[in-house]
């Protein structure tokens, strides 16, 4: 069987998504860096040529920095001449015509008059084209999920959409809102009485999932986290779709089980490294300390929930790398390198858990005195702790940006010594 390579900068937990997904069916793939898409890993330099480079979500922008001219220009080489792109979220908008894109498709990405429709989660009802053979036989409907995602402008009829928006599920949140605790009407009222429309309504019809040619290869992107864990109809179209890439029998995908539902907390410790250990200790704490004060809480057993403004996905990001590398078997590679580094990351892990746990407390200060005259907290002065912590959305920095930087490199080696 050919391999997949998943594209793993700046791709936060969405990589350890597509890859447990992959590690889960067997099939063998590897991660890769810009830079190596850069050196010609797409063109068979480190081994075979793939059969697929997969996209995980992640900041598009960021995954453009790392990949760099030559590595944009490769990636789009690779699939003018056969290979086969498929995108997730961030992944789907790096592909995109635009600023930071690779022009893969002729879409462009629109944006949200409405901030708040940008902080949009959970599964939604969509239809989907069962004409296509990209989509699994029998499929007219499927609970797909949706993390935060981009909207696509659907501007150029060449492109195929092979999945549009419905309602929302039975999970779906606006921001910190889950919409199935309010009562019918709530959002009609709060934009009579206050003029705030929050309703996800205008995603209705609107495309999820689309494909088009680029050259003689193939690109589908998808806002939809196809690879989302025990997400059962998602997980059957995204094991079809790679049945299509690695040409499989139509019976080798309709047999692949839904992927394994992804408990983080309970991931075993493997490697016994004392830093490691510590880091994940102190991610506990910070966890709990949100949890205690009601700013954070788990959604499910892999992903967090938080109160908006709450830097809850970097907390999420660095808790499961940690467990994740824990619960790796270590090379003399990943070894070599987490001995250069060990010292740097315990010193930046120790600041961050002293700094989340006051900015979170003070957070939850401010909510408590927010309709007293007091002053008690600064708005600014929170601003100032957040970026010297997380940075400013949509950029990630300060102490955050560092330790995500070496546990994605720790992480990306002790990948290495399992790919097949």
């Amino acid at each position: 069987m050919s391999s997949i390579h998943i594209y793993w900068d700046e791709s936060h937990f969405w990589g350890l998504l597509a890859a447990r997904a992959l590690s889960a069916w067997a099939i063998p793939h590897r991660l890769v860096r810009g830079s190596e898409i850069a050196d010609g890993a797409l063109a068979g330099k480190l081994g075979e040529i793939p059969a697929a480079l997969l996209v995980p979500g992640g900041r598009a922008k960021g995954k453009a920095d790392r990949l760099g001219v030559r590595g944009m220009d490769a990636i789009c080489e690779y699939v003018n001449s056969g290979g086969a792109y498929l995108g997730f979220c961030g992944g789907a908008g790096l592909a995109l015509t635009g600023p930071y894109g690779l022009g893969l498709s002729p879409w462009t990405r629109k944006g949200y008059r409405n901030r708040l429709h940008h902080f949009l989660s959970g599964h939604v009802e969509a239809r989907l084209d069962n004409a296509s053979g990209l989509v699994p036989d029998g499929m007219d409907e499927a609970l797909l999920p949706v993390w935060w995602p981009g909207r696509f402008d659907p501007a150029d009829p060449s492109v195929q959409v092979l999945a549009r928006y419905g309602k929302p599920g039975p999970d779906f949140w606006v921001a910190d809102l889950n919409l199935s605790t309010l009562p019918k009407g709530t959002m009609a009222d709060w934009e009579a009485l206050y003029g705030v429309n929050l309703s996800p309504d205008f995603m209705e019809g609107s495309p999820v999932v689309a494909a088009n040619r680029f050259g003689a290869g193939r690109v589908v992107l998808s806002y939809a986290h196809l690879e989302t864990p025990a997400s059962e109809q998602a997980n059957r179209w995204l094991s079809h779709l790679l049945g299509r890439v690695l040409d499989e029998p139509g019976s080798a995908a309709a047999n692949r089980r839904p992927v394994p539902a992804w408990d983080v907390a309970a991931r075993p410790i493997v490697w016994e490294d004392a830093t490691l250990i510590r880091a994940r200790r102190t991610m506990e704490e910070i966890i709990r300390t949100g949890s205690d004060h009601f700013l954070l809480f788990w959604r499910n057993p892999w992903l967090l929930g938080w109160r908006r403004g709450i830097p809850g996905a970097g907390i999420n990001t660095l808790y499961s790398l940690i467990c994740e590398s824990l619960a790796s078997e270590p090379s003399d590679e990943a070894l070599t390198f987490w001995r250069g580094m060990r010292d740097r990351f315990q010193v930046l892990m120790d600041l961050l858990g002293n700094g989340l746990t006051g900015y979170l407390l003070a957070e939850r200060l401010s909510m408590t005195v927010f309709h007293s005259d007091s002053g008690a907290v600064s708005k600014e002065g929170l601003r100032e702790q957040r970026r010297a912590l997380f940075g400013l959305p949509p950029e990630p920095g300060g102490i955050y940006a560092d330790l995500a930087g070496m546990l994605e490199e720790l992480y990306w080696r002790l990948s290495l010594s399992t790919t097949p």
